[in-house]
């Protein structure tokens, strides 16, 4: 088995009396792109910046393909760790050229021309070499500092929320074209943001931090389908929990019964429960009450106050629209097994 692109082992970081890393442990496989996810202050950027050297762990190692770069008497400085970084704000030269900007981090000066001309093909900016960057969009800026990353061909690409800058439209355009240059180098990426949409979409493994610790390591299906905890359920997006029990092969709940494989989970669990697990229809018999509804072009966005007290979130087409006080029958459409929580932690 070969060694991954990146292995951290029980990396701490403090600044004072805060710890911003808890004895973190993360592999990043060759040729894959590892999202770092969490909100502010979880430590995802402080993890970042020990891979890549611009910060000295206070206990733990960083190896990069297989060579110690930080640890107990080891320090890599960056330059020397072959990491292509792109910032959050660019960090275009504004002196230089498209293609000097590019060009800036390749040694090799009889390389360099060539170098230079295949990473802005490789980005779409092919011909734009003579430009300055303030005659660039952001868009153009973004793919910039990305080929100026990946022109010395380094192990792995290290991104500190690379598309916060952008508008919405253009950021899932640029994000898009990004995935597709990733994966068609087969680069190794790690990358960093608290954007749950974003994190699902350009993961092969997601990372969730809280506070520091690592909470779970998955891919973006497994990490939003079946969450070790409330934590990572809730920051993944939508979650509501409803009271659950398992008979005859089910588990039961006040929307619905969906059937259950495997040992039964104990008793007084919660199942975790996806806007789009459900479905709702008017009904004066109905089991809850539209409190509120948002629009989102294809769709409407319902919270419903069940007759328990409790508040459910269903996603519904645009085409079912219903307005606030409707009573409503709320079912459980999901087919697949629903995730179940007893505390804190997920069971079974």
């Amino acid at each position: 088995m070969s060694e991954p692109a990146v292995r951290c082992e029980g990396l701490v970081k403090s600044y004072g009396r805060s710890q911003a890393l808890k004895n973190l442990d993360l592999t990043i496989a060759e040729g894959t792109t590892l999202v770092l996810l969490g909100p502010s202050g979880s430590g995802k950027t402080t993890a970042l910046r020990l891979v890549a050297g611009f910060e000295v762990p206070d206990a733990g190692v960083v190896e990069i393909a297989g060579r110690r770069v930080a640890g107990p008497g080891v320090y890599v400085p960056p330059e020397q760790r072959r990491i292509g970084m792109v910032f959050q704000d660019y960090a275009l030269f504004p002196n230089l050229t498209v293609a000097g900007n590019v060009g800036f981090g390749i040694p090799d000066k009889s390389a360099r021309e060539a170098r230079v001309v295949e990473a802005l093909d490789l980005v779409g900016l092919a011909g734009l070499g003579s430009r300055m960057p303030h005659e660039l969009s952001g868009g153009q800026q973004q793919r910039v500092a990305l080929a100026r990353a990946l022109a010395p061909r380094p192990t792995v690409l290290l991104m500190d929320e690379p598309f916060s800058n952008l508008d919405a439209g253009l950021r899932a355009q640029v994000r898009a074209e990004v995935r597709e240059i990733l994966q068609s180098t087969n680069t190794t990426a790690l990358f960093v943001t608290h954007d749950q949409d974003e994190a699902l979409y350009m993961g092969d493994q997601v990372a969730v931090l809280e506070w520091g610790e690592l909470q779970q390591v998955e891919t973006p299906e497994g990490i939003y389908h079946t969450p070790d905890t409330r934590f990572v359920a809730k920051f993944l997006g939508l979650a509501d929990f409803i009271p659950a029990t398992f008979h005859d092969g089910k588990l039961e709940t006040a929307l619905g019964a969906v059937a259950w494989e495997g040992e039964p989970p104990p008793s007084g669990v919660e199942a975790l429960l996806r806007p789009d697990d459900m479905s709702l229809d008017p009904s004066e018999s109905g089991q809850g009450v539209i409190i509120s509804r948002v629009f989102q072009g294809p769709s409407y966005l319902y919270e419903v106050e069940l007759n328990s007290g409790g508040v459910v979130h269903v996603l519904q087409h645009h085409t079912k629209q219903y307005g606030v006080g409707t009573r409503v029958q709320v079912r459980i459409i999901a087919e697949h097994r629903l995730a179940c929580f007893l505390g804190e932690q997920r069971v079974g």
